[in-house]
C-alpha cells in the first residue's frame, strides 16, 4: 500500500477492466480518466464522494434501467422486448395501483384502475405472461413495489424455478422501501411494525438464497416528487437505509452482511449543480456513517450504490416536447453525479402512460449521453469547482442536521427514530411546508416554469399521441383472474393460505418459504394480502390538523 492517493488510486484503475471506446475529444485531445492533485481524494477511495469506482465509466456504462408497466402482463412484456430490441440493458417494472395496495383486479376498489398506471399483476399466471421469452439469467429486472414486495418476490421467484432458473442465479432489487410509503407515497396496507417484519423476512431470505439480488432500494424519489427539498430527500432517505440496517440485526445479520446489498433511488431534479451535489453528498454520508457509526468493516459496505430517475414532477401537460430537454438535463446530472443506473422519463408522461415512442425517445436520450458526448470518459468531472464542492458541502451539512434530529428522536435508534417520525406526521409536515413554500414561488412568478407560467405561446397547438388503457383492457384481465380461479386447484391454495397465516402469528418465521408456497399453488396477491391482514391489520393514516 502506499500512502500516495494517486498511486492507490492508480493502481485500482489499472486492475479494472476498460471499455473499448475511444477516450479523446471529437477532436482527438486525449482524456485522463480523472482530474485532480495528487494529494486530493479520488472515485473509489473512502468517502467516495467522487465515486464508487477506480474505474468508473471508463469500464462500464451506467445500466439504462427503462421502467415500464401498463394494461395486462402481455402488453407490457411486449414493451419489454422492444426496450431490450432498442438497447436497454435493465427492466424495471411498474405496477398500476391496485397490485401497489395488494388488491386484486376484481376487487370492487380496483374498479377503473387495472392497468392504468402500471401492469395489472393478479398472480403466477400473470408474471409468467410478463417475462415470457427474457433471459431471467441475463437481464436484472427491478420492481417497483413495497406494501407486497416480498408477495411480489415470491411470484417472481416462483415462476423463475419454473423456467429452470434457479433463485441464486437471479440479479435484480426490489423496492421494498416500506418506511417511504409512509413518509411520501402512501401505498401502505399494514402498520409500520408488521410491514417492518416483512421488509425484515425478505432481507434475510435474499441474504441467505439470492446472493445477486438487492432486498431494498431505498427510495428518495418519492419523498422529493412529494416536495422535499434536496437536503431532506438526502437525509430522509439515508435515515431509512440506516433504520433498514438496524432492523437486520433483528435477523441475526450484520452491517456487512446487508449494506453490500443495499441499493438506494434518487431523483433527478431540474436544479441541474444542486442535485450533482446532492448525489456526491449522499456517497460521503452514506460512508461515515456505515463506517464511523455502525462500524462496517467491508468497504463494500459504505459505498452508496444508487439509480436515478429523472423528475416527473418537473414535466409539464403544456408543450410536452419541452419535456425532452428537462429530461435530458436531469439525465446529465445523474451521469455526472456517478449514478450506476438511470431511468429517463418520457415527454408525455404529464399527461398518460408513455407510448412506445416516447419511451424510444427517452432511451434515446441516454444513448446520446453515453455514447456522443463524452461525458462518461472522466470520472466526477466537476469535482474541484469551487461551487460544486461548496454546494456539496451545504447539503451534507443540511442533511446532517436532520439525520442527528431523527436520531435524536429515536433515543439513538434510526430504526425507532424513522418510525416515530411517522407516527408523529413529523416526516409528512416537513415535506408538506417545504412543497408549500416552492410551489408559492411558482405561483408569484418568481420561479419560470416555461409553457405554465411563462413562454406559452404554442400551448393551444399541441396534439400529440397518447397511450389510452380502457374499460375493455380492464375487462381483460378481470377474466383472466377468473379463469385462473377457475383452472387452480381449490384445497391446495386454501392449505398455502392457512399455512401462511399460522406462520404470520409468530414473529419468529420467515414468511418468505410460505409466500412462494402460496405463489406456487396459484394463489393471488390479494389473497396473500388478505391472508396477513387478519393477521398484521391494516394502517389508517391519522393526518395533522
Amino acid at each position: 500500500m502506499t500512502d500516495n492517493p494517486y498511486k492507490t488510486w492508480r493502481e485500482a484503475f489499472d486492475a479494472a477492466p476498460t471499455r473499448d471506446a475511444d477516450f479523446t475529444t471529437l477532436s482527438g485531445i486525449p482524456l485522463e480518466p480523472v482530474y485532480g492533485p495528487e494529494e486530493g481524494e479520488f472515485p473509489g477511495a473512502y468517502p467516495y464522494t467522487r465515486g464508487i469506482h477506480a474505474s468508473m465509466y471508463r469500464s462500464k456504462l451506467w445500466t439504462m434501467r427503462m421502467f415500464a408497466g401498463f394494461g395486462t402482463a402481455v402488453d407490457t412484456n411486449a414493451r419489454f422486448r422492444e426496450i431490450i430490441a432498442a438497447g436497454g440493458t435493465g427492466l424495471s417494472t411498474a405496477f398500476d395501483m391496485p397490485t401497489l395496495l395488494g388488491l386484486d383486479s376484481d376487487d370492487p376498489m380496483s374498479l377503473g384502475e387495472v392497468g392504468r398506471c402500471g401492469v395489472a399483476i393478479d398472480s403466477l399466471a400473470d408474471v409468467r405472461d410478463l417475462f415470457a421469452g427474457i433471459d431471467l439469467s441475463r437481464i436484472t429486472t427491478s420492481m417497483t413495489i413495497n406494501s407486497p414486495a416480498a408477495v411480489m418476490l415470491a411470484l417472481f421467484v416462483a415462476q423463475a424455478e419454473e423456467r429452470g432458473v434457479k433463485r441464486s442465479a437471479l440479479g435484480g432489487t426490489l423496492q421494498n422501501d416500506i418506511l417511504k410509503e409512509y413518509q411520501a407515497q402512501k401505498e401502505f396496507v399494514f402498520p409500520p411494525r408488521q410491514s417492518m417484519r416483512l421488509v425484515r423476512d425478505t432481507m434475510a431470505f435474499t441474504a441467505a438464497e439470492m446472493p445477486k439480488w438487492n432486498s431494498i432500494s431505498v427510495s428518495g424519489y418519492h419523498i422529493r416528487e412529494a416536495g422535499s427539498t434536496a437536503a431532506e430527500e438526502l437525509a430522509f432517505t439515508l435515515a431509512n437505509g440506516f433504520a433498514y440496517v438496524e432492523l437486520a440485526r433483528e435477523a441475526g445479520l450484520t452491517i456487512d452482511d446487508v449494506a453490500p446489498r443495499l441499493s438506494f433511488f434518487f431523483n433527478a431534479h431540474i436544479d441541474f449543480f444542486e442535485e450533482i451535489a446532492k448525489y456526491r453528498a449522499a456517497r460521503r454520508v452514506w460512508a461515515t456513517w456505515t463506517r464511523g457509526h455502525y462500524g462496517a468493516e467491508d468497504p463494500r459496505s459504505w459505498q452508496l450504490r444508487f439509480h436515478t430517475q429523472t423528475a416527473g414532477v418537473s414535466l409539464t401537460a403544456q408543450q410536452p416536447e419541452v419535456n425532452i430537454a428537462r429530461t435530458a438535463i436531469e439525465a446529465l446530472a445523474g451521469v455526472l453525479g456517478g449514478t450506476q443506473s438511470l431511468h429517463t422519463n418520457s415527454m408525455d408522461e404529464a399527461i398518460a402512460l408513455p407510448t412506445a415512442r416516447a419511451a424510444r425517445i427517452a432511451l434515446r436520450t441516454q444513448q446520446v449521453l453515453a455514447y456522443e458526448t463524452n461525458v462518461a470518459h472522466v470520472a466526477d468531472p466537476l469535482g474541484g469547482s469551487w461551487f460544486v464542492e461548496e454546494l456539496t458541502s451545504e447539503v451534507e451539512r443540511q442533511a446532517e442536521e436532520i439525520l442527528a434530529e431523527i436520531l435524536d428522536k429515536g433515543r439513538g435508534s434510526m430504526l425507532e427514530g424513522c418510525i416515530a417520525g411517522i407516527e408523529e406526521n413529523w416526516f409528512q409536515g416537513r415535506i408538506a411546508d417545504s412543497a408549500y413554500a416552492l410551489e408559492k414561488t411558482f405561483n408569484a412568478g418568481r420561479r419560470i416554469v416555461v409553457g405554465v407560467n411563462a413562454f406559452t405561446e404554442g400551448n393551444e397547438e399541441e396534439d400529440l399521441a397518447i397511450l389510452r388503457i380502457t374499460n375493455a383492457d380492464e375487462k381483460k384481465q378481470v377474466e383472466r383472474l377468473a379463469a385462473v380461479r377457475q383452472a387452480r386447484h381449490a384445497a391446495r391454495v386454501e392449505a398455502a393460505l392457512a399455512t401462511l397465516k399460522r406462520q404470520a402469528a409468530d414473529p419468529t418465521i420467515n414468511l418468505m418459504p410460505a409466500l412462494i408456497d402460496a405463489a406456487k399453488a396459484e394463489a393471488t396477491v390479494g389473497e396473500m394480502m388478505g391472508a396477513m391482514v387478519t393477521v398484521f391489520g391494516r394502517h389508517v393514516e391519522v393526518p395533522s390538523l
